[in-house]
């Protein structure tokens, strides 16, 4: 059983994973390719995930919870992006994550509906959306979707689902699909939208399913960009595949690639459609996936169906490419995923042997084979190959091996039979052909890279080896690098690498210098090698090299060193390389290992030997610790390296004797090892130091600093002062002092900084530092008694000695210093210092003249505390007075002020009064034990920051008015509270004199708010109504106030509601609306009292809400409104009427309120009550007040409601504001036709004017309104009506205005056809073709209704109007109908010849026409037509069969013709074909004319035929010739065995039949000489000496002379042989003569040299002599007797005798040497 071509497999059953059913439909599952599957699914426990199975990792399932509305993974990456629709927002919210890195890619807020989505590459999404496509870049940060194109015809309606959408690679094409249903889902229409992105035109198709791809198409090697879609035709069972070149990308000179061919839809599903259609670019297939699981597989070449399956038995929803195995992978509704793809191994064989009904099946077979390497094909690309070879076409027989996937033909005796070809003159050599076409198409293989490569090493050629071995053209082996090596070692390296030569590479590597490159590829390769060799090679070479080498091994692999490094030492210093050997080992010993000791000492130690300064660079590197360090301390103090014998030393006596040295070492180095002694140690050394050398204190000094905190700085102190070093002391803790918190450090610094006179730095410390004791150094200097006292000052000031500061100045008599530091130093201690001096009994004037200098900078506070305590503030009052002078606003100093005037009685009242500056609770309370009223006034004076101290005093005292007065005046709700508090015993005596005194004195009417708001806050209603009565109802001055008036009566609706009604009619200026409000809200209720005060207000509107809404009383409403009559009265009782149901009622009161607000509750109601006559009375009342559309419009409706159509026309006649246009249509849809026509027809709308007309029909008033509309939508109406009515004069009219439209031309077919008004429609289209606007489809398908109904008409019909056609669509109406004549006239101009050539053959009886099917055949492009075309002439006009040949020659392949023919039986008849064509030299042809000679004994023609062409099977005509019985054929036999080399059978045929010339002419031409002196024995033999003389110079140059000699001797020939004797002997002497003078010339040189230069050399040298010299038949000096062939032939015949007297030398005249 054959292979099947497909292999199908179920890659994964999604429901067996525990996903719903309901899951498994379009938009809620996407497949974008063969790696990802998105499911959008419902967890068990009812929250929303998405299931994502990765395909490519053994089908993983992951699920995740999300609540995006739908998802979608990238078809290459783990990301995934998310749609859902945003709250508040129109459109969707769009994000796009990566699930790996948790990264988001980009968001973006669409402002529509997204139908659809897709991956258009890893980075690049699709947005379909309800009217335009966008694609959204994600490679660019931050980017946004870019609109490419909008939505257009039946794809922009909302009735269309977007099913899919694609581009191609380049992203240049774009293809929208979508399908829809007219017939309730019966039937699926398909409609695709192309989009050119860089023409921005489009086009529409109709169809399900299309794909971009690039694919070859032919065998130019350049993949086309293809377009391939399935076409259906909305209404038509047909379906068509069309795969075309849309890039045309192959290059000018390709002619465009478009296939058409139909779709054999399966009997069991006719009306079936494909869901998806994917091109294999893998495997030049188109795969095509139905809705009802059925399979298609085309060829992309042809368009063949090569398979047609059913795979699911299940709806299959989605589909998509593979990319990995070039096949597919779909869906069906039982959430079966499974994959197709074509099975290679077997798909060649199926086409060839399976598809017997497909006539190029070889041709499919050998194209896919070719162009995608597949196998199976073996047979034909052999025979291919050999057919084109015998031809002469080596390019194509080279293109067929290139083709050959499977190598067949790439083998050595291919290559051996293209070098065995010579090159014809002026071409290139097959062989390079050969070579050039697999280097255009493939790799060579290792034999053909080195037959390739050698001749272009020998040539020099670097370029082109460069070249192929960056293409990767060659198979890199040892034998190509040594070929390349001699030429470039570069080269010989890539190709050793590619072929894994390691020791070769290494050698090139050394070669080239890289030598960096060896280590790195022998650690990749793992391969061992002879380092220590090497490296001893390299020394002495490229001693740098070898270093970088050497430390390359050294690191070794993964931490493993190729080398032991004792080795390179020992190389390397063998040669006394010491600065490579360090080099290495720093490198080396970098680490710092303790089994690497004795390399680091060796290092030093060669190195402070004899490079003492790279030593001591090393040694400062701090790279070793693992040396020993005795012995290297000990070379270091050999070399000088005093400070590096130090580091190393660790003996006392050692350290002591190289401290001999420390003149040779630096400061900074004893800094540093200081660090290393013990702190007794380093003190020591410091006072040897100091005790060797007295210079050496700043030494000493830098020492002290850097190691004070470990020796102790006290210790260091101590050790300077031993030494009497004030100076060092002073150095020391300068440097220390900043850093060092100890006090003793600062004030032993101090004291230094005093003994060496630095006054400053003493100054300075005192001054900054904050560590001293300070009472130390406050001694300290007083005992110093320093000249300048300003160090005792800035101690004494900084931490408050100013007493001791201040006697001590003053006992000193240092007065100025005095003044200078509470002026200039701290005016802030001036009142200590004042306080000190008092004390001493200081003079007044000396402290009076103090403070007038310091003026304003003394604090007054401190000041006056210091005064007063000591009981003399009246000294301060000058000072006092200037500064108030100066405006100094010191509430301390005014506060001293007031003390002091009332103290002494100075007007203190007037002073609290106007003083604006003093402290009010403090100067108060100074004054409440000595005068309350003045306390008060203080108090009061604050005017609230001391109101409790004011009450206080106030209670204490008595003083119950003052408090009352101020409580008022003060009006602040928080004293009020703090007084009228029930804890306050004094409450009742504040509030008598409130209400007897302070309020009725007071004309404030803010102040009488404030207190009644207090008695309110203080829920005090009784004595709140008292008080307000006496103000209000006692004629005071706030007896019409409003406040009051309000506040009374609200307190009495709170507190007494008895009162209120009194109070109402009482009073006349409180706010009686507010009140209202407040009567009428809870808890309270007071409706009557409310009403009468919106009564008495005059709000009759709110006295009218408060009966209809509180007392609820319509009678009591109606009565007031009657009484009252006001408008606003009666509109708000016409609403309440509204709301109770009597609209009649409710009118009457609108009517009479002349308002026309609540229209649209009325018409509401009206219209829910049916009662249009109150709704006329009142929309008229409406429209006067209203300018609303929609009121005019309702009166408009409510005229038509109640039949007054004459009042509506008046109205609308007028002027108003309706929508007419809607009031029509709400008339229309309730079929009050005749009045919805008079509103169409005063707008106008024609349109639905027109449909009126129609529902009435009125028809020709229905005609003459669409010509207004001049709409088709109007015009297919009333078409439609007129039709249904049999009105065909007015349906010919509207009909006339729809066929111009071709969107709607096949609606009006239908309906006249469903009609059965044939003659009707053809008349209608007949009068349309007369139309200016007329258009294809209008002519395409009157030619179709004449293929249906009149065939007479259609031929004249389709000349006439063949450019205005159609034609595919009318092609396929011809042949539904049998109408083959005229399809193939349309095929014909429509340039489907191969169409057209196949319809002929096919109805041969009515279609063929010979003249036209040669015109045809000229054009065809399918190369199998030529075949069927030849088989059909031969059946059926086989008279005419060599004009069709004479018109095809060129593009046939003659040999197959010959044998189509040749099995036919009919090759005679095409004599004249292959006499034509036989100039190609194809053997078939050739041996089809021999044959036909042969049997016609033609020898004349068989000759000229046999010497011209040579392409046949010579051997086998020779053998067929040999017996025939005429010798003339016989002759050429033996012609044909000479020309095949077989000398020695053509000449025993020859001597068969006696045909002696032919005998000689074939010796002469084999070129042996045993077969040329055989010839001449048997002529000796049978006595033929005219033969025999005739042989001699025949076969001059093969016979040997002595033989020749002897012949002729014996046999009594020697007249014969004479004449080849003399030539012989001429030849001879000539040349004896040559070597003769050559000799002489020798010899003439010879004597020359012997007086010529040493360095002469001889400019000629005698010629080798030809090749085997065998007696004298070979003769190399003279041109031999050939030149004498052509005359012997036409002086001599067999059995001629030479003549009497014949000179020898008149027969070899031409040419002879010498001669």
């Amino acid at each position: 059983m054959a292979e099947l071509p497909l292999t199908l497999n179920t890659t994964i059953d999604l429901a067996s994973q525990g996903i719903n059913a309901q899951a498994f439909k379009f938009n809620s599952l996407t497949m974008e390719s063969d790696k990802y599957i998105s499911i959008k699914d419902t967890a068990p426990d009812g929250t929303a995930q998405v299931v994502v199975v990765d395909m490519h990792n053994n089908n993983a399932v992951n699920k995740r919870p999300m609540k995006a509305e739908a998802t979608l993974m990238n078809p290459q990456d783990n990301i995934i992006a998310l749609k859902a629709a945003s709250e508040g927002q129109p459109g969707h919210f769009v994000q796009i994550f990566n699930l790996d890195t948790k990264e988001k890619l980009g968001v973006y807020q669409c402002p529509e509906q997204i139908v659809f989505w897709r991956w258009l590459a890893p980075r690049m999404l699709a947005l379909v959306c309800a009217q335009d496509v966008y694609h959204w870049n994600l490679a660019t940060a931050n980017s946004q979707p870019e609109k490419i194109f909008q939505r257009a015809g039946k794809l922009a309606e909302a009735g269309t689902q977007i099913i899919n959408y694609s581009a191609n690679s380049q992203v240049s094409w774009c293809l929208l699909t979508g399908i829809s249903s007219q017939d309730q889902g019966r039937t699926i229409d398909g409609n695709m939208q192309l989009y050119s992105v860089e023409r921005k035109q489009q086009q529409l198709l109709e169809g399900h399913a299309g794909c971009f791809g690039n694919v070859y198409v032919d065998d130019g090697g350049v993949r086309c960009g293809v377009f391939a879609f399935q076409e259906r035709k909305a209404g038509q069972p047909g379906t068509k595949l069309h795969i075309m070149d849309i890039l045309k990308n192959r290059g000018e000179s390709a002619p465009p690639f478009k296939v058409q061919q139909e779709i054999a839809m399966p009997p069991e599903a006719p009306t079936d459609f494909a869901v998806g259609l994917h091109l294999s670019e893998k495997h030049g297939v188109i795969f095509m996936v139905t809705k009802a699981g059925f399979l298609f597989m085309f060829d992309i070449g042809t368009g063949t169906m090569l398979v047609r399956s059913r795979v699911s038995q299940e709806t299959v929803f989605i589909t998509v490419g593979s990319a990995l195995s070039g096949g597919i992978i779909f869906v069906n509704k039982r959430g079966a995923v499974m994959s197709a793809k074509v099975n290679e191994a077997a798909i060649v064989n199926y086409i060839i042997n399976q598809l017997v009904q497909i006539p190029n099946r070889q041709d499919i077979a050998f194209n896919m084979a070719k162009r995608f390497g597949l196998p199976g094909a073996d047979e034909l690309f052999q025979r291919q190959f050999n057919q084109l070879f015998a031809s002469g076409d080596y390019k194509g027989a080279a293109l067929i091996a290139a083709q050959c996937k499977s190598g067949l033909l790439r083998t050595p005796q291919t290559i051996q039979q293209f070098k065995s070809v010579q090159a014809p003159p002026g071409q290139s050599s097959p062989i390079l052909h050969y070579f050039s076409t697999l280097l255009e198409h493939n790799k060579l293989n290792a034999l053909e890279s080195v037959e390739l490569v050698r001749p272009v090493v020998q040539q020099g050629r670097r370029e082109l080896i460069e070249k192929w071995l960056k293409e990767d053209k060659l198979e890199c082996t040892e034998e190509l690098g040594d070929i390349v090596r001699p030429l470039e070692t570069k080269f010989a390296l890539s190709i050793y690498l590619r072929a894994q030569i390691h020791q070769k590479v290494i050698q090139c590597f050394v070669e080239l210098g890289q030598i960096d490159q060896i280590v790195a590829y022998v650690k990749r390769v793992g391969y061992q090698a002879d380092y220590t060799q090497l490296l001893q090679n390299m020394v002495a070479s490229n001693p740098e090299g070898a270093t970088n080498f050497a430390k390359s091994l050294l690191e070794g692999q993964n931490g493993v060193p190729l080398i032991d490094i004792n080795q390179v030492v020992k190389v390397f210093m063998d040669q006394n390389r010491l600065q490579e050997t360090t080099s290495i080992l720093l490198d080396a010993l970098k680490a710092n290992k303790p089994d690497q000791a004795h390399l680091q000492t060796q290092l030093l130690a060669m190195n402070l030997q004899q490079a003492p300064k790279v030593a001591e660079a090393i040694l400062q590197m701090n790279m070793f610790t693992h040396y020993d360090r005795a012995y290297i301390g000990q070379l270091c103090e050999k070399a000088g390296l005093m400070q590096w014998a130090m580091e190393h030393y660790t003996d006392g006596a050692d350290l002591k004797r190289v401290m001999m040295h420390a003149h040779q070492m630096t400061p900074e180095f004893l800094i540093q090892y200081f660090s290393r002694l013990s702190p007794e140690t380093a003190l020591e050394c410091l006072t040897d130091l100091m005790r060797h050398n007295r210079q050496n204190l700043q030494v000493a000094v830098k020492v002290a600093i850097q190691y004070h905190e470990q020796i102790g700085a006290v210790k260091i102190v101590e050790m300077f002062e031993s030494f009497g070093s004030n100076e060092g002391i002073f150095y020391f803790l300068g440097a220390i002092l900043n850093t060092s918190t100890d006090p003793d450090v600062h004030f032993k610094y101090i004291q230094a900084a005093s003994r060496v006179g630095n006054m400053q730095e003493v100054e300075r410390v005192c001054r900054e530092s904050q560590v001293y004791d300070p009472t130390a150094v406050k001694n300290f200097l007083k005992e110093a008694k320093l000249p300048d006292p300003r160090p005792l000052i800035y101690v004494c000031d900084l931490h408050d000695f100013v007493e001791e500061l201040t006697d001590y100045l003053y006992k000193n008599s240092l007065m100025k210093y005095i003044e200078v530091y509470v002026v200039k130093v701290n005016p802030l201690k001036c009142p200590q210092v004042i306080g000190s001096l008092i004390d001493l009994d200081c003079s007044e004037d000396f402290i009076k003249t103090l403070l007038q200098n310091v003026r304003a900078a003394c604090p007054a506070e401190p000041l006056v505390e210091q005064i007063e305590k000591r009981n003399r503030l009246r000294l301060l009052l000058p000072w006092l007075e200037a500064r108030v002078a100066e405006g100094n606003q010191d509430p301390h100093l005014h506060n001293a002020m007031a003390k002091i005037l009332i103290d002494t009685n100075r007007d203190p009242e007037n002073f609290l009064k106007t003083n604006a500056f003093y402290d009010s609770k403090i100067v108060g309370k100074y004054c409440e034990d000595r005068d309350p009223h003045l306390a008060y006034t203080a108090y009061k004076r604050a005017w609230g920051s001391c109101d409790e101290q004011l009450v206080d005093v106030t209670n204490r005292n008595g003083l119950f008015r003052l408090q009352a007065r101020y409580l008022v005046e003060r009006q602040s709700p928080d004293l009020w509270a703090l007084v009228l508090t029930p804890d306050n015993q004094y409450r009742r005596n504040v509030i008598d004199q409130v209400v007897s005194t302070a309020l009725p004195e007071s004309t404030n009417a803010d102040e009488v708010s404030a207190t009644v708001k207090a008695f309110i806050s203080a829920d005090l209603p009784t004595e709140l109504i008292e008080l307000l009565e006496k103000i209000v109802l006692h004629n005071s001055d706030f007896s019409k106030n409003r406040n009051l008036q309000n506040l009374l009566v609200l307190t009495a609706i709170k507190a007494d509601k008895a009162r209120v009604m009194d109070y109402i009619n009482r009073l006349d200026n409180y706010d009686g609306p507010e009140i209202a409000k407040i009567a009428l809200g809870d808890p309270y209720g007071l409706y009557e009292e409310a009403f009468l005060i919106y009564k008495k207000c005059g709000q009759n509107a709110e006295a009218m809400d408060v009966l209809l809404e509180n007392i609820n009383s319509l009678e009591r409403a109606q009565e007031f409104a009657a009484r009252i009559n006001d408008k606003t009265v009666w509109y708000k009782l016409g609403k309440a009427q509204l709301e109770t149901g009597g609209v009649p009622e409710s009118v009457d009161s609108y009517l009479k309120s002349e308002d026309a607000t609540d229209y649209l509750e009325v018409i509401q109601a009206a219209e829910r009550e049916e009662n249009y006559e109150e709704l006329v009375r009142y929309l008229m009342m409406a429209r006067t007040k209203v300018k609303d559309s929609q009121i005019d419009g309702e009166l408009v409706y409510a005229y038509a409601k109640t039949e007054r159509l004459g009042e509506m026309e008046e109205f609308i006649s007028g002027t108003n504001t309706a929508n007419i246009q809607a009031v029509g249509d709400r008339l229309y849809d309730e079929k009050f036709y005749k009045a919805a026509k008079i509103l169409y027809a005063s707008i106008p709308n024609n349109g639905r004017l027109a449909s009126c007309h129609v529902q009435l029909g009125e028809y020709t008033q229905a005609v003459e309104a669409a010509k207004k509309a001049n709409n088709p939508k109007t015009w297919q109406e009333v078409n439609l009506a007129c039709v249904k009515a049999e009105q065909f004069r007015c349906a010919e009219i509207a009909g006339q205005h729809i066929i111009v439209h071709p969107d709607h031309l096949e609606e009006v077919i239908s309906q006249y056809e469903k009609q059965g008004c044939f003659d009707a429609l053809m008349q209608l289209l007949e009068s349309g073709l007369g139309n200016e606007r007329a258009h294809v489809g209008m002519y395409t398908e009157l030619a179709t209704m004449y293929a249906k109904y009149k065939p007479k008409m259609l031929m004249d019909f389709i000349k006439m109007n063949v450019q205005k056609l159609n034609i595919p669509k009318l092609i396929h109406a011809c042949e539904r109908h049998y109408h083959w004549e005229h399809a193939v006239f349309l095929y014909t101009h429509y340039d489907e010849y191969d169409q057209a050539a196949n319809t002929m053959m096919a109805h041969s009886p009515i279609a063929f026409a010979h003249d036209q099917f040669l015109m045809i055949m000229q054009k065809v492009s399918n190369m199998e037509l030529y075949y069927r075309a030849v088989q059909f002439y031969l059946d059926e006009q086989p008279l005419q069969l060599n004009s069709l040949l004479s018109t095809i020659t060129p593009k046939v392949d003659h040999a197959r013709v010959v044998q189509q023919v040749k099995k036919a039986g009919q090759l005679p008849l095409i004599m004249p074909y292959m006499k034509q064509v036989q100039q190609h030299n194809i053997a078939p042809v050739n041996e089809a004319i021999n044959d036909i000679y042969v049997d016609g004994e033609q020898y004349e023609e068989l000759r000229q035929s046999i010497e011209e062409f040579d392409n046949f099977d010579q051997i086998a005509l020779a053998q067929k010739l040999e017996k025939h019985e005429l010798i003339e054929m016989r002759r050429i036999a033996t012609l044909v065995y000479q020309k095949n080399k077989r000398y020695k059978q053509a000449i025993e045929l020859a001597q068969h039949d006696k045909m002696y010339k032919d005998c000689m002419d074939s010796a002469m031409a084999s070129g042996n000489q045993d077969l040329a002196e055989g010839l001449l024995k048997y002529f000796v033999e049978k006595e033929m000496k005219e033969c025999f003389a005739a042989c001699l110079y025949t076969c001059y140059d093969l016979i040997r002379p002595d033989i020749a000699l002897e012949l002729a001797w014996k046999s009594r020939n020697m007249d014969f042989a004479m004449p080849y004797l003399i030539q012989v002997m001429r030849e001879y002497t000539d040349r004896v003569n040559a070597l003769d003078k050559k000799t002489q010339k020798k010899e003439e040189e010879e004597e020359k040299q012997k007086s010529a230069p040493n360095d002469y050399v001889p400019d000629y040298m005698m010629p080798t002599m030809g090749p085997g010299l065998t007696g004298f038949g070979n003769l190399a000096l003279t041109s031999g007797p050939a030149n004498m062939q052509p005359m012997m032939g036409n002086t001599m015949n067999m059995g001629m005798q030479p003549q009497p007297g014949m000179q020898p030398s008149m027969m070899m005249t031409p040419n002879m040497g010498g001669f």
